[in-house]
């Protein structure tokens, strides 16, 4: 499939969203910059009508910011003025406040959310440089020079510095090194915070998630969305066309945001045994292999291995963990262009087993345990054609 053709299926005024999934479902070429435009329109974010795009683009971007002013900018004034003048907090708007109502208390609820969301993101795909390195488009909303609030990097250096200070207090030891000292915040081999005025792409990830959290306070922030969202933003951010690449952290951010609508089940432990959660997922997978490899899915049911063994990361981070960051690119290109993408997923878990069969069937538990766990084939293409194949048969 050549590239022209999918520069046609954008080039209508109005895009023929059929047209589109089929082209994209067998890989967006990466040259021509398309991918973070399709992956617009396959996610419910762009509207097929291109005519409206600049106008909608501009309302989301727009919104955006406002969430970063009553989410982080508001916050960060009330937080920065209370520093200042101490006697003009009323009792009733106190940090102290054991009140749950208070404002503080949500403050320091959000603190919690910020610091696991910032343990994880610094964490994101390591062996890349990519998410250390500055952003050419630093958000200036948050980064003016004239801002005299607390920023979210501010805020979680004060909050493991309180941290520290307790600990340190509460192990006899009242000789705590004072705050004006560089302290080691992390160990040694995290990275160095940029310098004011840049910031690097975790930060960017960091600020998604953290008003993701926010405006989503049923699920708020679990571990693993960091890996849900680095692929988009990634897309996003290294998009040819600086137009698109500007506003990478808001497209990122309503972009995740569908993409999790339908995903988010995985992430709620109530839902776990009802036909929308996880567990009916993973045990998908195994009807269907059963389906299609009896033999196979005896030998794993012989061996006692269970579907959440492995597919519970399979599923939850759509692949994201088991191959490198272009083949996960690669692999949901197919996800997002199928309109049932997470039966697709299904399809794809399933012919990654039936891919390794011979080693299965000869392996003990151990053994099929670490293939299961560091999955052998890299080859997503392989992996790709075999979950097609499964699907064409049923």
């Amino acid at each position: 499939m050549s590239q022209c053709h999918k520069h046609l299926a954008l080039s209508e005024e109005n895009i023929n969203l059929k047209t589109l999934r089929e082209l994209c479902f067998n890989g967006i070429p990466f040259e021509g910059g398309i991918r973070a435009q399709c992956w617009k329109i396959l996610l419910n974010y762009l509207p097929v009508d291109q005519r409206l795009w600049e106008s909608f683009l501009k309302k989301q971007r727009d919104v955006y910011s406002q969430f970063l002013k009553e989410m982080i900018i508001q916050p960060g004034i009330a937080k920065a003025n209370l520093g200042l003048s101490r006697e003009d907090v009323t009792m009733e708007d106190h940090p102290l406040n054991p009140n749950p109502d208070s404002r503080w208390n949500t403050y320091f609820k959000d603190n919690e959310i910020l610091l696991q969301i910032d343990k994880d993101v610094r964490r994101l795909y390591p062996d890349m440089a990519f998410f250390q390195r500055p952003t050419e488009y630093p958000c200036q909303l948050i980064l003016d020079p004239q801002n005299d609030y607390e920023t979210l990097r501010r805020r979680v250096e004060q909050t493991t510095l309180k941290a520290q200070t307790v600990n340190r207090n509460r192990s006899g030891v009242t000789n705590v090194s004072s705050p004006g000292k560089a302290l080691n915040l992390y160990p040694s081999n995290e990275y160095e915070v940029l310098p004011n005025g840049s910031e690097a792409h975790w930060e960017v990830v960091e600020r998604i998630l953290f008003i993701y959290a926010k405006l989503n306070p049923g699920i708020a922030y679990v571990q693993g969305m960091n890996e849900i969202v680095g692929p988009i933003y990634y897309t996003f951010a290294t998009d040819p066309n600086s137009q698109w690449k500007e506003h990478a952290e808001a497209d990122t951010f309503f972009c995740f945001t569908n993409l999790m609508s339908e995903n988010r089940d995985n992430f709620i432990k109530s839902l776990d045994d009802s036909q929308c959660g996880i567990t009916y997922k993973m045990e998908s997978v195994y009807s269907m292999l059963k389906d299609k490899d009896l033999e196979l899915y005896l030998k794993l049911e012989e061996q006692n291995i269970k579907p959440q063994y492995f597919t519970f990361r399979w599923l939850t981070l759509l692949l994201s963990q088991e191959f490198l960051l272009p083949d996960v690119i690669r692999i949901w290109d197919t996800l997002f262009s199928d309109e049932d993408r997470f039966h697709f997923l299904i399809l794809v878990c399933c012919a990654m087993l039936i891919l390794i069969r011979d080693s299965l069937l000869a392996g003990d538990f151990t053994v099929n345990m670490r293939l299961l766990q560091d999955y052998p084939i890299s080859d997503v293409h392989t992996i790709l054609t075999k979950a097609k194949e499964l699907q064409d048969n049923s």
